[in-house]
């Protein structure tokens, strides 16, 4: 039968009615609601003591706990052996160890010296709530990466302005084993973050299951408690590297109070080393940090055995998922519409879609290197990216069947068609063609000019053409307003300019009046 359990102030009380009150045992469980033996075991344990009852009375409550020799209300106790808390507190860390499974390793080590289950379970407690508030959270290895930013930020000089910009200082820090990482961004753009994270998963060699940041606009589109929402490139990174990103509730830093703690420990430990070093570039200040840090994952714990590396060593590391093969390559989203002749403009180059996606939205995903469109999640066409302003990149699949046959003309078949017209055709083809940059920009005027061809006939385009020449207006909208107008028609303009005859007026001198 399990022993019952009363309040140290119940014992006094049972006490007192039984040498001051000089009641029966059946009497004082009766007022006290207890048990015969209960009564029997506390007034042993007084007898035991030595002591007389009002020396026993002017004991408070631990002082008449410890010369009864209770423990919690059991009666006199043997002496147990206590367990080593610190390592409890980090073998639970590992996946799957509980404290059933710690507490049967201790009782087979300690045998009858061994604290029942629950009263292992109760001391364990004290233990973690002496500990510091932000240990108390149990993480599991490999479980948790936590990621901010420091508040403080480290000077930059310029070495050829003398100008002074500011480096943000990033920090990562596991939850089972505080493993720290720092380095220098030139800012905290998506890109910093995520540099960041990348950086910080190569330093630990492995994949955490969770990475907790904050809530800043840089990666999260939408800061919901209940559903926060990630910027695309950020869901990119998660798939990339096999883990979630899961933002800490708004408002919350107990969330991701390992976090907090490691920016004022490298700020402490590293960067106030360096309050009096100056340093001329983001290389050369991540260089220093990388040294400090080094030193910072050595420093030994003050409530914990060992130190951050030989945590990180034994409960982390075992329990990260391995890296990808390649590292995660940045990409900007964009949407844009496809127009009439089936090209998206990215910073004033034309890349060709699918023509049959004229006028629709097409989500871009834009690296250094290449352009991928997307319509409605499916990949349409992937291009090299230029940086040529105002040139086209034009895929043959992508263009209409009768555009491909006009993409097939070259420059010289242009030229040789329009002199079969005349040679004023053949002008106005060459300036189209000679007047650019590049030919492929006189193209569309060309092939507009072949049609009027068609729409006009051979005899009145060569007239028209001979008309724009002669007016020095040899620009497509020249020639078919020329057309739409009938002037190619009318006689040429004359080329030279005829005496003007002065009116005959009194106030006109003449040109005697100068000899």
């Amino acid at each position: 039968m399990p022993t019952e359990r009363i309040a140290m102030h119940r014992i006094k009380e049972l006490l007192r009615l039984k040498y001051e009150c000089a009641l029966s045992f059946e009497r004082i469980a009766r007022a006290l609601k207890v048990s015969k033996g209960v009564v029997a075991k506390y007034v042993r344990a007084a007898e035991v003591s030595g002591l007389d009852w009002p020396a026993l009375q002017a004991l408070d409550d631990e002082a008449l706990e410890q010369r009864l020799n209770l423990r919690h209300g059991r009666g006199p106790a043997q002496r147990y052996i206590a367990p080593d808390f610190a390592h409890v507190h980090q073998e639970l860390k590992r996946k799957g160890v509980t404290l059933a499974l710690l507490w049967e390793e201790y009782r087979q080590a300690q045998g009858e010296a061994s604290y029942q289950y629950s009263r292992f379970c109760d001391l364990y407690r004290e233990f973690a709530r002496r500990l510091k508030r932000s240990m108390r959270q149990t993480h599991r290895a490999g479980e948790k990466l936590f990621v901010d930013f420091a508040g403080d930020t480290a000077p930059i000089v310029d070495p050829g302005s003398g100008e002074i910009r500011r480096a943000h200082i990033f920090v990562a820090v596991l939850g089972a084993s505080n493993y720290t990482y720092a380095c220098a961004t030139a800012a905290e753009t998506q890109a910093d973050w995520l540099g960041g994270i990348g950086r910080a998963l190569t330093f630990i060699g492995g994949v955490p299951e969770l990475i907790v940041p904050d809530n800043p606009r840089a990666l999260i589109g939408d800061a919901n408690r209940y559903e926060p929402r990630l910027q695309r490139a950020v869901a990119e990174f998660a798939a990339h590297y096999s883990t979630v990103i899961l933002p800490a509730r708004p408002y919350r830093p107990q969330d991701k109070a390992k976090a907090e703690v490691g920016v004022q420990i490298v700020q402490r430990w590293i960067l106030a080393r360096l309050r009096h070093r100056r340093f001329f570039s983001l290389a050369e200040l991540n260089a220093a940090i990388a040294e400090l840090l080094s030193d910072l994952n050595r420093r030994p714990f003050r409530k914990l055995p060992g130190c951050r590396q030989e945590a990180f060593e034994t409960l982390d590391r075992p329990a990260l998922r391995p890296l990808p093969a390649t590292p995660f390559q940045l990409a900007q989203w964009k949407t844009c519409k496809a127009n009439i002749d089936y090209h998206i403009e990215i910073d004033e180059h034309y890349y060709s879609v699918p023509n049959a996606l004229v006028r629709q939205e097409i989500d871009v995903r834009l690296t250094t290197s290449s352009v991928e469109c997307f319509f409605k999640g499916k990949r349409v066409a992937v291009h090299l990216r230029s940086h040529r302003r105002g040139a086209h990149t034009t895929l043959p699949e992508h263009m209409p069947a009768s555009h491909r046959a006009h993409a097939e003309w070259s420059p010289g078949r242009m030229l040789d068609w329009a002199m079969t017209i005349g040679p004023r055709t053949g002008d106005v083809v060459r300036y189209q063609l000679e007047s650019r940059p590049h030919p492929e920009q006189g193209y569309r005027a060309c092939l507009g000019i072949m049609r009027m061809a068609r729409q006009y006939g051979k005899e009145r385009l060569e007239a028209a053409c001979a008309r724009a020449v002669a007016l020095g207006a040899t620009r497509y909208r020249s020639i078919a307003s020329i057309l739409k107008a009938g002037l190619d028609r009318q006689p040429l303009p004359e080329t030279t300019q005829p005496e003007l005859a002065l009116p005959t007026h009194g106030n006109v001198r003449g040109s005697n009046y100068y000899h």
